[in-house]
């Protein structure tokens, strides 16, 4: 993977901030991560089996840990080979690619390595399937409107692919129409208020288009960090939406990372929101959503890790 791409510079930022953090948080976490591993290999969410989403994330969450070792790749591998030949939404395709990636890049095998030569083009291919009339990515193929963190994530597989990613100018145009009055963008069109984690994911679009992507994001800055300060909650974490009572892990992280991204990351109170990362934590490992959630699983491992590391290297 280009080092100067999306996901490795963000990679490589928590990883800095997370290798700052005491050994003892480092230790726990990694022992959690580790042990949720299934017997196929796989991660799983709060129920069921493996998934190629959860797996993802507890890959992630080991890798900017440091903790990745081959053992846990060498079983990983074997469920993301069940998993090539199964049908996939634009989630399963980016959980796919990152997590083989992830999963060569740290002593693993190379999954892919059986795959017909032209995968890359083939997959490139599918991906154009789940393109929408006005220019953005569906979940799934065929439909009627694109959605913003759909597209993003259709970008990220470009990435990965090593591809750029076709008709930057539509991409742009499509991720504007996506703004609001509020300084926020919105999921899906019909939506009237900014929202936290689609901002999110279009400042990433808008970062994936080059330099028509940039000029606009440049112009748009201020009002998107103002935005994003704005979810800024009594309990020390930032809130999914205006109308949303509490903080979550997940938007935290997102606004967060977002506004580093911009250059504003002291438009919020970096104590505060380590506080909140801070009381998400299990004391056995392991992260909750946020204060109000009795449950925890691996991807809101990711997400308070993230925040640690980002607060723990500014």
């Amino acid at each position: 993977m280009d080092p100067e791409s999306y996901l490795a510079l963000l990679a490589s930022r928590l990883a800095d901030g997370v290798a700052r953090l005491p050994e003892a948080t480092r230790v726990r976490h990694a022992a959690y991560l580790g042990a949720a591993q299934n017997a196929d290999g796989g991660f799983s969410g709060r129920e069921g089996g493996s998934d190629l989403y959860y797996t993802g994330f507890a890959l992630r969450g080991l890798s900017v840990l440091d903790a990745l070792t081959p053992e846990i790749c060498e079983k990983a591998a074997g469920f993301l080979r069940q998993s090539l030949t199964q049908s996939a939404s634009v989630v399963d395709f980016f959980s796919l690619l990152y997590a083989c990636l992830l999963v060569q890049a740290s002593g693993g095998p190379d999954v892919l390595a059986n795959s017909p030569e032209d995968w890359p083009e083939r997959t490139a291919a599918t991906l154009e399937t789940f393109r929408a009339a006005d220019g953005g990515y569906t979940k799934t193929p065929g439909g009627a409107s694109g959605s913003t963190y759909h597209t993003f994530l259709v970008g990220l597989c470009y990435q990965l692919l090593g591809k750029a990613l076709p008709n930057p100018t539509e991409i742009v145009r499509f991720t504007a129409s996506r703004r609001r009055e509020d300084g926020g963008f919105v999921e899906i069109a019909p939506m009237r208020r900014g929202g936290t984690n689609p901002t999110a994911a279009a400042v990433g679009l808008l970062q994936l288009t080059g330099s028509e992507g940039a000029a606009l994001l440049a112009e748009m800055r201020d009002g998107v960090a103002a935005f994003l300060a704005g979810m800024a909650s009594p309990e020390g974490g930032l809130r999914a939406n205006g109308r949303a009572p509490l903080a979550d892990l997940l938007s935290t992280f997102t606004a967060s990372w977002t506004l580093h991204q911009l250059g504003a990351l002291d438009r919020i109170d970096g104590d505060e929101v380590r506080a909140f990362a801070r009381a998400a934590e299990r004391p056995e490992g392991g992260f909750h959503g946020g204060i109000w959630d009795e449950g925890w699983d691996v991807e809101y491992t990711f997400y308070g890790l993230g925040v640690l590391g980002l607060f723990a290297a500014s």
